[in-house]
């Protein structure tokens, strides 16, 4: 059982990978490199330090990775306005703190989307810490995020919440279970084979059925 629940942000608390697939497609058609919407969609979650490379290769990566990344903030950015959080986000939060865990915000953004996605999700109050892409070297799938979120508390273990196959993999290699929602756009078969051991249609559902999930009461 766990003390701590880490929970991911974009696409599990806030919808918002569908923009940022879109981002990244104008981002690369800027490079001349046209890829399909749909196999970008299936590396969000990554970082953009590893999402460059996973999608194009290492030479593109070399060539034009930090272009690349620069492009897709100014892509992105004008998505925010229209962003919303996901129903149930806040009360989520509400219910898991009221069990008596210590809430983490792990997001691998940029600090000023995270800020404003906090501002969203109004979670400054419910949080005990969050982390940026400004707090870890390596984003996901690797385990950095996930560790650093777990270091932010006292706490000793940690349940990943997240909405991507690469949330479960990088929770996996940090030894945390995963509790995974559908509302980044990936199938239940895919969540269940990177690791996640629960999955929900949406954050109501998981709502609904906290009490018969590792995050009914932390540990003593």
């Amino acid at each position: 059982m766990a003390d701590t629940a880490i929970f991911d942000v974009d696409g599990t608390l806030v919808d918002t990978n569908y923009q940022h697939a879109l981002a990244w497609y104008r981002a690369f058609r800027r490079f001349d490199v046209v890829l399909p919407i749909w196999r970008i969609h299936r590396a969000i979650g990554m970082g953009g330090d590893q999402l460059v490379a996973s999608l194009t290769g290492d030479d593109v990566e070399e060539d034009h990775g930090e272009a690349l990344r620069d492009a897709w903030t100014e892509e992105f950015e004008p998505f925010l306005g229209e962003v919303k959080p996901f129903d149930g986000a806040h009360d989520l939060l509400v219910e898991v703190k009221k069990r008596g865990f210590q809430v983490v915000l792990a997001s691998s953004g940029k600090s000023d989307h995270v800020e404003h996605f906090l501002d969203l999700v109004d979670a400054r109050d419910l949080a005990d810490a969050w982390t940026t892409s400004n707090d870890v070297q390596a984003s996901k799938p690797a385990p950095d995020l996930v560790e650093t979120a777990l270091d932010r508390v006292p706490g000793s273990s940690g349940i990943m919440i997240g909405d991507s196959p690469w949330d479960a993999i990088a929770a996996a290699k940090a030894d945390m279970a995963t509790i995974a929602v559908r509302t980044g756009g990936f199938s239940a078969e895919e969540l269940r084979d990177a690791g996640a051991s629960r999955v929900f249609d949406s954050l109501r559902d998981l709502i609904a059925d906290l009490d018969d999930t590792p995050l009914a009461r932390p540990r003593s």
